[in-house]
């Protein structure tokens, strides 16, 4: 009966927050135009926006941002140089070093039977190869019987380039089928697919590796290359990650050319290929978070913090993940300061470093910066997208639809129309840099974004450009990001931290525990 009662507690809580968020922003477009500096906001993001130059310079003059690169750095300062041109004070905060890496050029193709080149790109901190590049036999994992029998084949990788992905059965995207194929191919494909994924993990887990392992594995055993191919389902999308080689190339290969080398491996054809990678390894590189502060009038030791990371995977550009929460947090500190200069609060931004690796950056400051992040009113974090913001939750914080729920219903009804809330939510414990706050009990929230298919085609991929930016979207989100720290450092009251009491978990019969803060990692990818 007690539990009974707790859930008709918290779920008239969720309901009641819900009715006072809707309550509150039907009067939303009066607050607007009875204060000046929203109307002020809005007008200027929509007549005067830079995101699109932002952007631009960014995304395709720096490029992508991969930490322990030059270009990781030359975006530090670049933001930094940005900043101190609107009259913000910037700096570029060290927390510890990486390992040093540029990528070069990669060039691959096929020289036997016949020529043509191929789509591929060199894995993020992959060896390079000689100026000549290095040329061999393209052979695929064998099924063996156990990994004893595997340990037995190993020596046959000596020189060769070994494929060591699923071949897709279809390089066509499932809505691709769903929208053409008849119900029964459609159902024939799924079966095949799950059958063959099914036997390859099978495959894959007899040699006694992982995708881990098994590259080191090869690479020890005399292997001059190893090539995968992480389709993202979607046309001419993979996924760009890391390699695990440290003397031998390691490529990622687009479906359709790596599903033809299989084939002709597998038909006993032999095929060859040539690989030119060209990437320096360099000196550990120092790691930051770039850091602006608008600094508070009345209230300065107490903070508004706009989150977002500034690192990137490099198989693009990083334009969607998250060059789109960068620019958007720099855009509405460039309003705030030309619109509202003297603030309550000291309103700072954090462009967080290494977030791909763990949410190093945004953890280090949590570390390093505890009277800040005790003096925290809010933390405003996106990182998922260029969607306008669709969805917003309270991380467990038993007062944020109060509080949040009050900010939110300052800005126009056109901006928070399509956001749904969850009060007071459940906290992150990972996921993107909001969470590293969170686990300091600080209240800091994630601003998720609409799709716009995020996940299959840009989140990590090589299709993560700046054509992918839906520039309304992003301004939204500008406006919104502007005008929730406006409301916040003006509220009288200091947000209440007060945490929910977790539920236990079903599947262990345990109580839930709030997320626990984790160290990073300082010395990242050095021997």
């Amino acid at each position: 009966m007690k539990k009974r009662m707790q859930a008709v507690v918290l779920s008239l809580l969720l309901c009641g927050s819900m009715v006072q968020v809707q309550a509150q922003t039907q009067g939303q477009t009066q607050t607007q135009a009875q204060d000046p500096v929203i109307a002020a906001i809005v007008k200027e993001a929509n007549e005067n926006s830079q995101l699109e130059a932002l952007a631009h310079e960014l995304l395709d003059g720096i490029g992508p941002r991969l930490v322990g690169t030059p270009e990781m750095q030359k975006a530090h300062d670049w933001a930094v140089a940005k900043y101190k041109s609107w009259g913000i004070e910037a700096r570029n905060d060290k927390w510890g070093e990486w390992r040093g890496w540029q990528r070069g050029v990669t060039h691959v193709d096929m020289v036997h039977p016949r020529v043509q080149s191929l789509e591929a790109t060199q894995l993020a901190w992959s060896p390079s190869t000689k100026s000549k590049g290095v040329t061999g036999e393209v052979i695929m994992l064998p099924d063996v019987q156990d990994s004893v029998a595997f340990q037995k084949w190993l020596p046959n990788v000596k020189g060769k380039i070994v494929l060591i992905s699923m071949p897709q059965p279809t390089g066509r995207p499932d809505y691709n089928w769903e929208e053409f194929a008849t119900k029964e191919s459609l159902e024939k494909m799924k079966k095949e697919r799950d059958a063959q994924t099914e036997a390859w993990s099978e495959r894959m887990k007899k040699t006694g590796y992982n995708a881990r392992t098994l590259p080191g594995a090869l690479e020890q055993a005399g292997a001059a290359a190893v090539v995968t191919s992480n389709w993202s389902r979607g046309f001419g999308v993979n996924k760009i990650f890391g390699a695990y080689t440290k003397k031998v190339p390691s490529i990622d290969m687009a479906l359709e050319d790596y599903g033809m080398l299989y084939r002709l491996a597998e038909s006993g054809q032999k095929p060859q290929i040539r690989i030119q990678a060209e990437s320096k390894h360099q000196k550990n590189a120092p790691t930051f978070n770039t850091i602006a502060e608008i600094k508070g009038t009345e209230k300065p030791d107490e903070y508004v913090i706009l989150s977002a990371h500034f690192d990137s995977w490099d198989g693009g550009t990083g334009a969607t993940d998250n060059g789109t929460g960068t620019i958007v947090m720099m855009e509405a500190m460039r309003i705030l300061k030309k619109l509202y200069p003297n603030p309550k609060r000291t309103i700072l931004v954090g462009h967080w470093g290494s977030e791909e690796q763990g949410l190093n950056g945004s953890r280090a400051f949590v570390a390093d910066n505890p009277k800040i992040v005790e003096k925290t009113q809010a933390v405003f974090n996106q990182d998922n997208g260029t969607g306008r913001v669709a969805n917003i939750s309270g991380q467990g914080f038993l007062h944020s639809y109060d509080f949040l729920g009050r900010w939110l219903s300052a800005a126009p009804r056109e901006i928070t129309s399509s956001i749904e809330t969850s009060f007071p939510g459940f906290p992150g414990g990972g996921g993107s840099d909001h969470a590293s706050f969170v686990a300091a009990g600080a209240p800091a929230f994630m601003l998720s974004s609409l799709s716009w298919s995020y996940g299959n085609y840009t989140w990590h991929t090589n299709r993560d450009t700046y054509d992918k930016i839906v520039f309304d979207d992003v301004r939204s989100n500008a406006i919104l990001v502007a005008i929730l720290a406006y409301q916040a450092s003006e509220d009288p009251e200091f947000a209440n931290r007060e945490r929910i009491k977790l539920p236990v978990d079903p599947r262990t019969g345990e109580q839930r525990t709030w997320p626990a803060l984790r160290e990073p990692t300082r010395k990242g990818g050095l021997d």
